[in-house]
């Protein structure tokens, strides 16, 4: 069909696009046609040795970024509750919250493998609400796969359920954030033997219920790469390193989207910051706000609308007959200022 469409005539063609010809917005960017990442090439990435790039995405701008940068997996997560919602945990997001997310980013993101996050109290209770919470993550948020954290032996059976329902399950090893109110905080794990050990014992067994990956947060370089080797599946490293199949950061924490005291508090100290986005952000909006203030902005390049002289006359003539002389006048008064404003474009054009 799409070759068809390109052999027929421009203008026909032109009539059957769905893309607008005339319009105030004119919509996004036609996305790559590059391959979809699926599980199959992951795991044909990982054979060869090729390090996996996951990045956290939460609406349609940033997973447009995320397709176009080319990333392997787009991640929407629980931490959506810290750095879009405000709040000092992933703890208060909620599933429709979540779904909101997912489907956002689903639209943007054509390229990734999308995986979104279970968040914290919608899969614990027992392997059924975890399946059914799986499956609404698929359906209603148009993922590829689930996340969910913890490797206690009821998080393991919940894994091994979603997966025998036919759903992807990356695991999450590690500190585990949803897990602070027992962890104490945000604490790095692994940092004594029986620590260090548990975390690569609880990553072998949710490679066994059928994972197809494992992330590890916050754990010291050497368990990382000791879970690492002992897997067949690929790690994904978040704080744990460089020695993991993969790594994975926070879209706002590696742009250094924000700028304020609430966000520098929870900024682990593990992320790189790639840009100073938030400053240029701060920027912007201070400069509008003072062109506005002043009154340049908009100017005559950013009023692109106009009216024939012969409209304007009818239409002062309707507001004189409404009553709306004052009205009238305003309107009459940017007609006059507009004119002269061409006028004199005109004039330095010539000289």
């Amino acid at each position: 069909m799409a070759s068809a469409l390109c052999r027929l005539p421009a203008a026909l063609a032109r009539c059957m696009s769905n893309v607008p010809e005339n319009a105030v917005y004119g919509g996004p960017a036609p996305q790559s046609p590059a391959q979809r990442v699926t599980l199959t090439s992951l795991r044909q990435k990982h054979r060869r040795g090729e390090p996996i790039t996951v990045v956290t995405a939460y609406d349609y701008p940033s997973a447009v970024h995320l397709d176009m940068a080319g990333v392997d997996v787009c991640l929407v997560g629980d931490s959506a509750a810290m750095v879009v919602h405000g709040h000092d945990t992933t703890l208060p997001i909620s599933l429709d919250e979540m779904l909101v997310h997912c489907r956002a980013v689903a639209r943007g993101a054509k390229r990734p493998l999308l995986v979104g996050d279970l968040p914290f109290g919608s899969y614990e209770s027992s392997s059924n609400q975890a399946v059914d919470t799986g499956v609404r993550v698929l359906k209603e948020g148009g993922m590829d796969a689930i996340k969910l954290e913890g490797g206690s032996p009821s998080r393991i059976t919940a894994a091994k359920a979603i997966v025998e329902a036919g759903i992807a399950v990356m695991g999450h090893v590690g500190l585990t954030p949803q897990a602070i109110s027992v962890l104490g905080g945000f604490r790095p794990q692994g940092k004594n033997i029986s620590s260090a050990i548990k975390v690569v014992e609880t990553a072998l067994a949710l490679q066994e219920a059928g994972c197809f990956s494992v992330v590890l947060e916050c754990v010291p370089a050497p368990v990382a790469a000791a879970a690492t080797s002992a897997l067949r599946i690929p790690t994904i490293g978040i704080g744990a390193g460089p020695f993991c199949s993969g790594q994975v950061l926070v879209y706002h924490d590696l742009l250094g989207m924000l700028q304020h005291p609430h966000h520098a508090k929870v900024t682990p100290k593990f992320c790189k910051q790639y840009a100073q986005v938030g400053d240029v952000i701060n920027k912007a909006l201070l400069e509008y706000k003072e062109e506005v203030k002043s009154g340049s902005f908009p100017g005559p390049a950013h009023s692109p609308y106009e009216i024939s002289p012969t409209d304007v006359n009818g239409f002062l003539k309707e507001l004189q007959n409404l009553g709306l002389e004052k009205a009238a006048s305003a309107a009459a008064a940017v007609v006059e200022k507009s004119a002269k404003s061409k006028s004199s474009d005109g004039e330095n054009a010539t000289k």
